[in-house]
């Protein structure tokens, strides 16, 4: 009897600190993609490639997105982004930090799922603006969440001083056009620490 009571108490005792443990971003598992639009009509996909995020014990939500890792696919494209639309000498990240419900989090069952909004602020090129994001949660493992995009996340290039670099790169590129407005979808797998 006595074994029986230990063992419930330590598996009771393990499953509420997995609950109410720190969550980190898997990286391996986890994306943020980007739509750039040229010469009106013609999309071009890209991507980073190196995230870093947290949320604490208390909800605190941290997301570090590594500029110099944009992905296009083509090399000259992402040196250009980096060098003259980020900027990244100067600013070498973009950060989202939030503060979520981790009790609701924690109610969802293992598959289970849920809609929610997300705001928080967006810290890009040394301004920091308030978003919204719609985002499907994910209850994979005691262990690991998802958070993925339900809706894209529209950003605009003005609202974050950006133009300048948008002309340097249309230049470049000898384009009619490049639109501030950039659609981005995410998906990011949280586990525990």
């Amino acid at each position: 009897m006595k074994l029986r009571l230990m063992l419930a108490t330590l598996l009771s005792s393990t499953l509420i600190s997995s609950a109410f443990a720190a969550w980190e971003l898997d990286n391996d598992n986890s994306r943020i993609n980007f739509v750039s639009i040229k010469k009106g009509n013609v999309p071009e996909l890209g991507r980073f490639t190196s995230l870093e995020g947290t949320i604490s014990d208390n909800g605190e939500t941290t997301l570090k997105i590594n500029l110099a890792s944009v992905d296009t696919k083509i090399q000259i494209r992402d040196e250009r982004m980096r060098d003259l639309l980020f900027e990244t000498s100067k600013f070498a990240q973009a950060t989202f930090s939030a503060q979520i419900d981790l009790s609701f989090l924690n109610s969802l069952p293992i598959s289970g799922r849920a809609i929610q909004i997300i705001g928080g602020k967006f810290d890009l090129h040394g301004i920091s603006k308030d978003i919204k994001a719609d985002v499907m949660l994910t209850r994979l493992s005691m262990n690991q969440f998802a958070v993925s995009s339900f809706a894209p996340v529209l950003l605009n290039t003005e609202d974050f001083q950006m133009n300048a670099g948008i002309e340097k790169l249309r230049e470049l590129a000898g384009l009619p056009s490049i639109s501030s407005a950039v659609p981005v979808t995410f998906h990011l797998t949280f586990k525990t620490k």
